[in-house]
């Protein structure tokens, strides 16, 4: 069976990985500046002290949405949770969210303090002005590091949850605008946690919701009232101890079957997975999909591929971001990059590789460092960088170049500035077209399809921690295979060369930075082979030559070279740089045997007597001076006796730039017997010329052993310096904890402070709460506040005098409440009646004593423009009422002497209409009143006395004096009237005359 590498790296991560970088391994990961984990081939199980804790964030609309989660909450649920709170708060004003979220949530709720411990069923709240983190149980608090930078201050916590919770965090992303939280939910996925979002529908601003839910690592995405349920029956599943127990089934025939199920669905194998991130994980969907035992698992995966799928989906989680580590990349600019491009000519490429590259954050920031030294250098060298990964979700993503806004927080504004294109509609960055070209991102699987050759640089971060050793053999030879001989490799700060450290020399050890070696180990490069065609094919490969006509001529020359080589060809031996076989042609044993101790494939170990000391100096010269290098006559012991062979070392380039060196042994003709017969003086200096080369020869070797002694002794002085630079650096540790301890007393004295500030502002409320109440009382006005329950919250002394109320009734429903009105018994329904429509009520009402009250109703509403109920009023307006009442009896009367007058009484306007007439004038003209008002004066006015008419109105509009004239009049019946008018002005605030005020008395008769 073909194992599929990448898909093993990239979707079967340990229990808990330690801070993976750019590749996209799998879920359990971490993020920040965590410490150093230990290699996670296995991960203990938590302690019994860890429980799940909920960290729920939120924004803009996030209060209604806490209220509608926590309103949810079953008041009898016990599933041993806590629940923090992150909102978005101003900095500037107090919060009251504690006293909010107490009136709904059916447990404590207080404010989060440091060093604050978690328990179980309370409700932590983030203070304003604060950044909230979880450490070993514990909360913590601390300042906004940059007020230039958007405050992600639920990142910060949901990153700090993943680290110490791990699979028991939970996190819940609400109502918010921007991205926070994000970045957040990702360290939470990654380490085997659970994900809720709010549904964009439900929320009040969509966008952190729709950020989240972009991830596609949201397990459920609910409105807040659905939430609750969900959450008690996944802790119901996921933190019980006897279903936790029961998935140790999974370690049998059940996980084999879904590994099986997966290849068929996906087609990768995860059956070299390390077993027990695989029990978790599938733990982790048995819970969400609410399964007690493994079999019914199986079943259900089996029944329903979408279920495999979302194992698949949970596997590929990949937690990265741009310029993970900063200080490796520092490392990197400084040290790597210069030497990568120093040695380029104009136009020449240089090659990167990133491996496993997820959502493209790692290769992006590999682009921007050398893009940047080649702007600094002015050179115009060619930069090629190929970004690979398994997970075609990550390499679109990645290949689109667009991340959430919340990547300013590892991005510094220069750079964000110049290499990418700020979406402040979208809260997006989209990385700029200059720097997108530099890059080609494909899916490839890095066992299964050919590596790039000639690369400057690999970086596989953090990847190898997710294999077993034999793979990791077989991975570190491939990456020596790909680069070229001045290449450097850059991995995890977690992760090791093993057995392959020979093929590199570090740059930084803390950072797993190494340039490449000469040479190639042999034991380590299983996969080589498949790139690189064999130096010689097995006869039994080839077809057998056949007489026959139809047999092609290429075979029977295959035929012929194969038997000539086996006739002809000497023993040979293809080796690197230090002597590792790479590959073994004809019959070696009379020279080479295997030596004692651990089997090693090298030839300088396993040369036999006679032979070892010229093929070490050999192979040293051919190494050194990239020549042919030859030795002759040498005498090689085997089996008791003497061979005489003839040595020669010859450089061979491979295709990818490196050097191997082929060793070849010749044994030459037989000579003659000498006999007993004295040698002749030829023979004797040829024998003399012999014994000279043989003392040349360990003059050689000597002085090749004493450079190697001398190369020993470097690497120890190099190891004492390396001893010495931990122990200052121990030493400035201990300084650190030092002025970490100072600093920790500053913080107490600036916390003292504070308290102090507090204990001001309590007395500064107490103050104003006493003003207020003083106030109230003052005023004489009665004022009832009720709930949106319809309880009484608060009233002032007035108000007792109107409704029977005693200080203990507050809290009390008012229909309880007993009301001294009369005739009056709406209040409750106008009061819900106010509450639903929000439209305000008022009502004159009397009390059993007589006085009258203006009844006012009026919606309660918060500084957040949120209703918590109704204000009453009661204005005492029994003064009023009475004047009112003396009014209406002062008007009846000078009405009815109006009507009764001798005189006819009228009201004209200025132009001389009728406003207003009496009974009198009505009997006198012989109209009736209707008839009046729909008439003017010039109407009834004889003719020859109109101007008479148009001159009086014309004086009282300049404003004239009142004045009395004679006019005759023309009644109903044609008769005419003579009548003595009397006139005045009725005028306005300003003493201009409104209408006129005419009284009439009959003078005599036409």
């Amino acid at each position: 069976m073909l194992f599929d590498l990448e898909a093993c790296v990239k979707n079967n991560p340990p229990a808990d990985p330690p801070q993976p970088t750019a590749a996209s391994v799998p879920a359990l990961s971490s993020t920040g500046s965590s410490p150093r984990p230990a290699e996670p081939t296995e991960l203990p199980d938590a302690p019994e002290s860890s429980f799940p804790i909920v960290g729920i964030g939120a924004s803009a609309g996030g209060l209604a949405a806490f209220e509608s989660f926590f309103a949810a909450m079953p008041p009898d649920h016990d599933t041993g949770m806590a629940f923090v709170l992150v909102q978005h708060l101003s900095p500037d004003h107090k919060s009251v969210l504690v006293d909010i979220v107490g009136r709904y949530a059916r447990m404590p709720v207080e404010e989060a303090k440091d060093g604050l411990a978690v328990r179980r069923g309370c409700v932590y709240i983030i203070p304003p002005n604060r950044q909230l983190r979880l450490e070993a149980g514990k909360l913590w608090l601390s300042e906004h590091a940059d007020d230039r930078k958007p405050r992600l201050t639920i990142d910060h916590f949901f990153q700090s949850l993943a680290q110490s919770q791990g699979e028991f965090a939970i996190c819940i992303v609400m109502s918010g605008t921007g991205t926070d939280g994000t970045l957040g939910l990702r360290e939470i996925k990654g380490v085997g946690g659970m994900a809720i979002v709010q549904s964009p529908g439900s929320s009040e601003y969509d966008g952190m919701p729709r950020s989240a839910i972009a991830t596609g690592m949201a397990d459920y995405v609910l409105a807040p009232a659905e939430m609750p349920a969900q959450l008690i029956a996944y802790a119901r599943h996921a933190f019980d101890p006897t279903r936790i127990r029961s998935t140790s089934g999974l370690r049998n025939g059940v996980l084999k079957k879904l590994c099986l199920l997966l290849r068929g669905q996906t087609g990768h194998d995860f059956s070299q997975y390390k077993e027990t991130t695989l029990v978790r994980r599938m733990g982790r969907r048995m819970a969400l999909q609410q399964l007690d035992k493994p079999e019914d698992y199986l079943r259900y995966a089996r029944e329903h591929p979408p279920e495999l799928e979302g194992l698949f989906r949970d596997l590929l989680i990949g937690v990265t971001n741009f310029f993970r580590d900063p200080e490796a990349f520092k490392v990197l600019e400084d040290k790597v990059v210069p030497r990568l491009v120093e040695g380029k000519v104009a136009h020449e490429a240089v090659r990167v590789w990133v491996c496993a590259c997820s959502t493209g954050e790692e290769a992006y920031s590999i682009a921007i460092l050398l893009y940047e030294h080649m702007a600094r250098l002015e050179r115009p060298l060619k930069l090629q960088i190929f970004a690979t990964d398994i997970d075609r979700q990550a390499v679109d993503q990645a290949r689109g170049g667009v991340y959430p806004a919340s990547i300013s927080a590892h991005v510094s504004e220069e750079r964000l500035a110049r290499f990418f294109v700020h979406d402040a509609q979208r809260g997006t960055y989209r990385i700029q077209k200059h720097i997108r070209d530099l890059l080609v991102f494909s899916e490839q699987d890095v066992i299964k399809d050919p590596p790039f050759s000639r690369l400057d640089l690999v970086s596989c971060r953090n990847l190898l921690i997710y294999l077993n050793p034999d793979l990791q053999r077989k991975l570190i030879p491939l990456f020596h295979y790909a680069l070229a001989p001045s290449g450097a490799l850059f991995l995890g700060t977690s992760e090791t060369l093993g057995e392959s450290a020979r093929l590199f020399s570090p740059v930084d050890r803390k950072w797993k930075l190494y340039f490449r070696l000469p040479g190639g180990h042999h034991d380590a490069r299983p996969a080589l082979p498949d790139f690189v065609p064999p130096l010689f094919e097995s006869v039994s490969r080839s077809p057998q030559p056949s007489m026959e006509g139809s047999q092609d001529a290429t075979n029977l020359r295959q035929v012929t070279e194969k038997a000539l080589l086996a006739h002809y060809a000497q023993a040979a031996v293809l080796v690197n740089a230090r002597g590792q076989m790479l590959h073994i042609v004809g019959r070696t044993g009379q020279f080479f045997e295997p030596a004692d101790g651990d089997p090693a494939m090298n030839v300088l170990t396993m040369a036999r007597e006679g032979l070892k000391r010229e093929l070490t100096i050999a192979l040293h010269k051919a190494v050194a001076r990239k020549e042919l290098v030859r030795y002759q006559g040498l005498n090689v012991k085997t089996n008791g006796d003497y061979s005489r062979v003839d040595l020669a070392v010859r450089p061979v380039d491979v295709s990818s730039g490196s050097v191997v060196y082929l060793v070849v042994l010749e044994q030459p003709p037989d000579r003659a017997y000498l006999g007993g017969r004295m040698p002749t003086d030829e023979e004797a200096g040829s024998r003399i010329a012999e014994l000279e080369r043989e003392l040349r020869s360990k003059d050689e070797y000597l002085q090749t052993t004493l450079e190697e002694m001398e190369t020993t002794n470097e690497e120890l002085k190099s190891t004492n310096e390396e001893m010495q630079s931990i122990n200052e650096e121990l030493q400035s540790t201990n300084e650190e904890l030092e002025t970490s301890k100072e600093e920790l007393q500053s913080v107490n004295e600036e916390l003292s402070t504070v308290n102090a500030e507090l204990q001001d502002r309590v007395a500064d409320l107490s103050r104003a709460n006493n003003d207020m109440n003083n106030l109230l009382a003052g005023t004489g006005v009665g004022t009832v506040f009720v709930d949106h329950h319809l309880r009484i919250a608060r009233f002032t002394p007035a108000a007792t005098q109107v409704m029977n109320l005693i200080p203990g009734d507050v809290g009390r429903p008012l229909a309880h409440v007993s009301l001294n009105f009369v005739g009056y018994d709406r209040m409750v329904e106008d009061i819900t009646a106010v509450l639903d429509t929000l439209t305000p009520k008022e009502a004159e009402v009397q009390v059993k004593s007589g006085a009258w009250y203006l009844m006012r109703i009026r919606p309660y509403r918060t500084t957040e423009n949120l209703i918590e109920g109704v204000v009453v009023t009661l204005v005492d307006i029994s003064e009023r009422k009475k004047a009112e009442k003396s009014m209406r009896h002062s008007e009846e009367r000078l009405a009815i002497f109006i009507h009764q007058a001798y005189a006819g009484v009228a009201e004209i306007d200025l132009t001389g209409h009728f406003l207003f007439a009496n009974d009198r004038l009505c009997e006198m003209l012989g109209y009736s009143r209707e008839e009046l008002l729909r008439r003017r004066v010039a109407d009834l006015t004889d003719g020859d006395d109109l101007p008479l008419l148009r001159t009086m109105l014309e004086a009282f509009a300049r404003g004239g004096p009142d004045t009395q004239i004679t006019k005759r009049y023309v009644r109903k019946d044609g008769q005419r009237l003579q009548l003595l008018e009397r006139v005045s002005a009725l005028r306005d605030a300003t003493g201009k005359p409104r209408s006129l005020l005419v009284l009439l008395l009959d003078d005599t008769e036409d």
